[in-house]
């Protein structure tokens, strides 16, 4: 498989014969960072320490209540270790972060993770730093590198 078409299964492809898409890929801002992160799991945890967008601040509730407690958490199937290695190869500052908090970016992830092993799929979060501090350009060529390293690891 070449590297367009291996991205273009990555995201389900175009057109009419569209597939279903074999990995989600979700990308959040982490303003305290200063390098890429892959998040390799999400917790069962939702501790808003501000309000969402629409005013929702839940304190120590499950994410999934049919899932237990919220010391519960799932892990992506990703080899991040391999994916690690990819982009560390081609110049990025990236490492592999076992804490996707418990605002917004672990929510999303847990329903993420919890939905690909229902469905035979994989999924991964990345944390990105601020513009600030890593530039738009450089940022668009993480990303576009993260999909060439996720294909070649599916």
């Amino acid at each position: 498989m070449n590297k367009s078409s291996g991205i273009s299964l990555l995201l389900g492809g175009a057109g009419p014969h569209r597939l279903a898409p074999q990995c989600e890929i979700h990308v959040g801002v982490n303003s305290g960072s200063s390098k890429f992160a892959l998040e390799r799991r999400a917790v069962n945890e939702a501790t808003f320490l501000c309000p969402d967008q629409l005013g929702w601040q839940p304190q120590q509730i499950p994410v999934v209540l049919e899932d237990g407690g919220i010391s519960r958490s799932r892990q992506t199937s990703l080899s991040t270790e391999a994916i690690l290695k990819f982009l560390k190869k081609k110049g990025f500052d990236v490492v592999i972060s076992d804490d996707a908090g418990r605002f917004v970016c672990n929510y999303v992830y847990y329903h993420s993770l919890r939905f690909a092993e229902q469905k035979g799929h994989k999924s991964l979060f990345v944390h990105v730093p601020l513009f600030s501090t890593i530039d738009e350009d450089t940022q668009m060529q993480f990303v576009a590198t993260l999909f060439e390293a996720v294909a070649s690891t599916c």
